[in-house]
């Protein structure tokens, strides 16, 4: 076994050499085989014996990873190879392929240049298949791909030569109709994937063998071969004459880019500052000579150093000793320690150079997405935007009171390491609760608390989150100040779902805007100029737009009035769910001519109560969360599938059949699919599989409407009955 040490010096000296380093992701549906390829590359950098590769699994280094089987959080890994006479560096991450821990995959794709996408032979491309490949197209990460499980074509499905080549081609068909939908225009024909242009490889990664059009011409093989040995499980003949660690290498090195190339056409996609700027210059040309920048995608707790950040630098150096500035704090912190990750185990290095990916001790309570540099003023990048949102919320309390406080800073630190859970502190009822991805997602949150925290912890059973939105316009509302020296004329009306989209997507950023960059984008989407330039706030999918004219004393409760319309939106009137869609115009306002008459105590109710009463006025509902089922199946489970779906609110998108195997896709509501794969096991006799994929929030029925409302104000301790406009009038 090679020593660490020894390693990273290795890993030190070929990061000086930036066009010889490739920053890349593998990504994949669950079970495709990402962790199980990225051993052998492993072995190949001398980390893992080759035998053991394939079965070690060795970045599922996690004790639930290796009991569940899956990939649970990104591992990162830093392989020195040697490759025609030229050392290279891979900076691999191995990301999670199971959606509920799909945020893992987009933070990953921030730090990358390419992706190697595996795709299972027999299944083809999956719903999360899709979605992470998405993702890293619009992220500028250029794709290579590696169809894994080849050999099943052959021993299970039985195909013959024909039929096993007319299968591969569909799915890389499949493929390239997503690289030609996403990449960006100008390049989608380079980036198309093609046996030709040897951008994509076929094998068995658990066999360790591979072959792409580069390597069957080099070592004289054609499909017949690799038909034939499968049939007879030779997989060792393929083995030695076409490892897999040496296709993909050659894969990774040959077509993905450099940072060098990448830089060039990343930043403008990931960073909105001036190109021109000094910082812009430093970061096309990934300067490692030039000033610091770089940006945190990910954040570990460390018993022993604290918070670790793990960074992607795009220019300059970062050392031991040196001053960084966070950007959020606008603040400098001393650095203690630069790693470079292998694997499980984070080890002491010298520096963090330009075009590479390392761990940074010493920045206090640092953020993922946060923007790091040697110096101030720095323009911060754009936020990273998850694809779903949490859609389960569970209340966990701690067992014994004296463990409160230690609860508490666990669910601090999972939640700086993991932002797609959402921690929130019920002051009523003083009930701490967390909302995720899934079921799962929850249980291994509800694992590390009680089992590698020690914390005795109980939980309630999950509940759905819900959102209000409202159904049109609503008339002017006056809002008094409880003293009646100020008053505020409001009305509310339903926010474009293209706006919508765009602030989802990030495209308009949440808060206050700066610049005037959203006016255009948002007169694009078909919004009144003046109307855009009188955002004062974006809250979630929301905004409240001033619309007044010459108002005495406005700009000095401007804060207040954000602070209140913020407030409105966490907690809707109809059962203090998020309001999403919702647009606040304030159409008029009188003001007292003292400050000390319009204080908080006066401005926030004053202008809460009518945006309360205007959603009552304009149709305020309930808005539920929905998943994309997909559930493949002997065919003779068909109709009992579609029963079950139909039993569940779901409505059936369509219905596929290959052989003797249907698959049917559906969208079902979240909360019919808790116990839904013991139903669908019993249905099927546990011989369909099913995969879900956050599809976004519609409507609740109206017949249903009521009913959950009481249900979420009876949970949340209000009075069954929601409140009327009366209730928050004068």
């Amino acid at each position: 076994m090679v020593r660490k040490e020894v390693v990273v010096d290795e890993v030190q000296k070929i990061m000086e050499k930036t066009e010889n380093v490739r920053n890349i992701a593998i990504i994949a549906h669950v079970d495709h085989g990402k962790t199980t390829l990225t051993d052998s590359l492993v072995a190949r950098a001398g980390l893992i014996s080759k035998e053991l590769a394939g079965e070690q699994r060795m970045m599922d280094y996690d004790e639930q990873e290796q009991a569940r089987g899956i990939t649970i959080k990104s591992a990162n890994i830093s392989l020195g190879f040697k490759y025609e006479g030229e050392t290279h560096l891979i900076n691999l991450i191995d990301t999670p392929g199971h959606v509920d821990f799909g945020g893992h995959v987009t933070r990953a794709l921030r730090a990358v240049d390419g992706v190697c996408l595996v795709v299972d032979a027999v299944e083809g491309v999956m719903p999360q298949t899709e979605t992470v490949l998405r993702q890293a197209l619009k992220e500028r990460a250029k794709p290579i791909v590696f169809i894994n499980k080849v050999d099943r074509l052959i021993n299970e499905m039985k195909l013959d030569q024909a039929a096993m080549q007319e299968k591969l081609v569909k799915v890389i068909t499949s493929i390239n109709k997503i690289i030609l939908a996403n990449a960006p225009p100008e390049s989608k024909k380079d980036w198309e994937v093609k046996i030709e242009n040897a951008n994509i490889s076929f094998g068995s990664a658990f066999h360790k063998w591979a072959v792409s059009a580069a390597s069957m011409k080099r070592f004289n093989i054609t499909f017949k071969d690799i038909y034939e040995k499968c049939k007879n499980e030779d997989h060792q003949f393929l083995v030695e004459k076409s490892p897999v660690d040496d296709v993909l290498l050659e894969m990774v090195i040959k077509n993905l880019p450099s940072p060098v190339i990448a830089q060039k056409y990343r930043m403008p996609a990931i960073w909105k500052g001036d190109l021109e700027s000094e910082q812009g210059k430093q970061m096309l040309l990934c300067d490692k000579e030039g000033k610091a920048v770089g940006i945190c995608f990910g954040v570990v707790y460390d018993e022993h150093a604290g918070e670790v950040g793990v960074v992607r630098l795009f220019s300059g150096k970062i050392g031991k000793g040196d001053s960084v500035y966070v950007a959020s704090k606008k603040k400098f912190y001393k650095i203690q320690q630069v790693g470079i990750y292998m694997g499980p185990d984070r080890v002491a290095a010298n520096r963090l150079l330009a075009g590479n990916i390392g761990s940074i001790v010493g920045m206090k309570d640092i953020y993922i997405g946060e923007t790091i540099s040697s110096f101030e003023d720095v323009e911060p990048f754009e936020d990273i935007k998850h694809v779903s949102e949490p859609v389960v919320t569970k209340s966990i309390e701690a067992k014994e009171s004296k463990d409160l406080s230690k609860l508490i800073e666990a669910l601090r630190g999972i939640s700086k390491e993991d932002p797609t859970l959402h921690v929130n502190i019920n002051q009523e009822t003083g009930e701490h609760l967390i909302s995720g991805m899934g079921e799962l997602h929850l249980e291994i949150i509800e694992y590390k608390i009680s089992k590698e925290k020690g914390i005795g912890i109980e939980t309630s059973a999950p509940i759905v989150v819900y959102r209000e939105t409202i159904g049109g316009k609503s008339r002017i509302v006056e809002g008094k100040s409880p003293n009646k020296h100020n008053r505020f004329k409001i009305f509310v009306e339903p926010l474009p779902s293209n706006v919508v989209e765009a602030i989802e997507l990030g495209k308009i950023p949440q808060g206050k805007p700066k610049g005037k960059e959203h006016v255009q984008t948002l007169v694009e989407l078909g919004m009144d100029r003046n109307e855009a330039k009188g955002i004062w706030d974006v809250k979630g999918s929301n905004m409240f737009v001033d619309s007044t004219k010459g108002v005495q004393y406005l700009n000095e409760v401007q804060e207040l009035i954000i602070e209140a319309f913020e407030e409105a939106m966490k907690k809707g009137p109809l059962a203090q769910e998020n309001v999403s869609g919702v647009k606040v115009k304030l159409d008029d306002a009188t003001l007292h001519e003292d400050n000390v008459h319009r204080g908080p105590a006066q401005v926030i109710p004053a202008i809460k109560r009518p945006i309360y009463v205007c959603m009552i006025d304009a149709g305020v509902s309930l808005m539920e969360p929905k998943q994309k089922v997909l559930i493949t199946t002997p065919q003779e489970y068909g109709g009992e599938i579609i029963n079950l779906i139909n039993g569940k609110r779901g409505q059936l998108l369509n219905m596929d059949q290959e052989g003797e195997t249907s698959t049917i896709q559906s969208i079902v509501p979240v909360a019919e699919l808790f116990g839904f794969s013991n139903a669908l096991r019993g249905a099927t006799q546990g011989r369909a599989t099913w995969y879900q994929e956050y599809h976004g929030y519609e409507k609740v029925p109206r017949d249903l409407t009521s009913k959950i409302v009481r249900q979420i104000r009876e949970r949340k301790g209000l009075s069954p009955e929601p409140p009327t406009k009366e209730t928050f009038l004068d």
